[in-house]
């Protein structure tokens, strides 16, 4: 029987304590719906273990066989260029296979409207509601690209109205999306973070909320978000991999 790679979940690490106990949540809920796999987390930045530490110990080990998932829902910078670089620098006894990015998926869209219900909406206010879906921002005309597409089509579902945001890098704002969907006329307007853990930037997305009736949490460990995970490792994981660099 042959071993199925490692998972790394690699995720962008933060000085918010808040972060990193989020995406251990999410890695505990993948581990439980696939005991099978062996599932393992690094940090690019500011927490422990890092990337290149988690990659190091699995060699020692003897381990051949990894599936980098960039805990993203973007593709980005860090998912095009800070990812790959620290992949090219592991141990070359190791075979690593860099699985896509978790959006756009529908299961996010799942993930996105359970969070509204549990904020307080029900599916009846849907037609009646306009939601901002709120993400970090970035400079990536792609990443920015895919999160209008998302809107869009979220729209297509039944609610109001649909419109981007975001917290950083690019425009518009929550603050300004709240006040858009306000003079639309929708009777309810909430902020949906399309983010994955607590931090600086999903702070800044809860104060522009403010003039909101409804704040959703960010998705954090949603069983959908798991279930994405495993999606992009199975993905991932056929063929077999090929040594990276290779």
């Amino acid at each position: 029987m042959s071993v199925k790679p490692v998972l790394l979940v690699i995720a962008h690490g933060s000085r918010d304590p808040r972060h990193a106990s989020t995406v251990h949540a999410l890695v505990r809920r993948v581990r439980s719906l696939r005991p099978d796999v062996r599932v393992e987390t690094g940090f690019l930045d500011f927490n422990i273990p890092s990337v290149q530490g988690v990659l190091e110990s699995l060699a020692a080990e003897g381990v051949r066989d990894v599936v980098a998932l960039p805990l993203l829902l973007t593709r980005a910078f860090h998912a095009k260029a800070d990812i790959p670089a620290v992949l090219r620098d592991a141990p070359r006894r190791l075979r690593i296979r860099q699985a896509e990015v978790l959006g756009p998926s529908p299961l996010l869209l799942s993930a996105l409207e359970r969070r509204l219900y549990e904020a307080g909406l029900t599916p009846a206010d849907k037609s009646s509601t306009g939601v901002v879906l709120a993400s970090a921002g970035s400079t990536d005309p792609e990443a920015i690209a895919v999160i209008a597409e998302i809107a869009r089509e979220w729209r297509h579902t039944g609610w109001c109205a649909v419109r981007p945001a975001f917290a950083s890098a690019s425009l518009p704002r929550t603050e300004d999306a709240v006040r858009e969907l306000r003079d639309l006329g929708c009777e309810r307007v909430a902020v949906a973070p399309y983010v994955l853990a607590p931090g600086f930037l999903p702070d800044r997305i809860a104060r522009g909320a403010a003039e909101a009736d409804v704040l959703a949490d960010v998705l954090g460990p949603a069983p959908e978000v798991a279930r994405v995970l495993l999606e992009r490792y199975d993905a991932a994981r056929v063929p077999v991999l090929a040594a990276v660099g290779a």
